[in-house]
């Protein structure tokens, strides 16, 4: 069991470890900026900073969800590589918001773009499992013929 999942248990931790370091990111920015919680407005350089880890944290369950869904319905090495491209996109965007506000829109459509293939594999091998399991319509076995 543990070898069908090892690989989406390590890009999950990469991704705790990637939503730790923007928490982190923003707390040294409150002290930069002497913005104390629950403040969340400040010079725009804070406020940069303080979105992009709010953004990342609001998709981080959708991440999460889609990347173990697609790994254990579709193919696990195909949703821990593109967890890995998701983790990227993400820090780029963060690093970019924290930048500019401009330079964070290539990254957060990148990212954008593997939660839609990550969501496509999902419902592919749900769906393949339900066709399988419940119809004894094995589509891949009908492709491959």
């Amino acid at each position: 069991m543990l070898d069908q999942i090892h690989l989406l248990a390590a890009v999950t931790v990469l991704g705790v470890l990637e939503q730790a370091y923007f928490f982190l990111q923003v707390i040294y920015a409150r002290r930069v900026f002497g913005i104390s919680p629950p403040k969340i407005s400040g010079p725009p350089e804070f406020e940069r900073i303080f979105r992009a880890q709010v953004n990342s944290s609001e998709y981080f369950p959708v991440f999460l969800a889609l990347l173990w869904q697609a790994g254990l319905f579709f193919h696990q090495g195909l949703a821990a590589a593109l967890g890995l491209l998701y983790l990227y996109a993400r820090y780029s965007y963060f690093m970019g918001y924290k930048a500019s506000s401009s330079e964070r829109l290539a990254p957060i459509y990148f990212s954008s773009g593997v939660l839609w293939i990550l969501l496509a594999a999902s419902a592919l091998g749900i769906l393949h499992f339900f066709l399988s399991h419940y119809v004894r319509l094995n589509i891949l076995q009908i492709l491959t013929a």
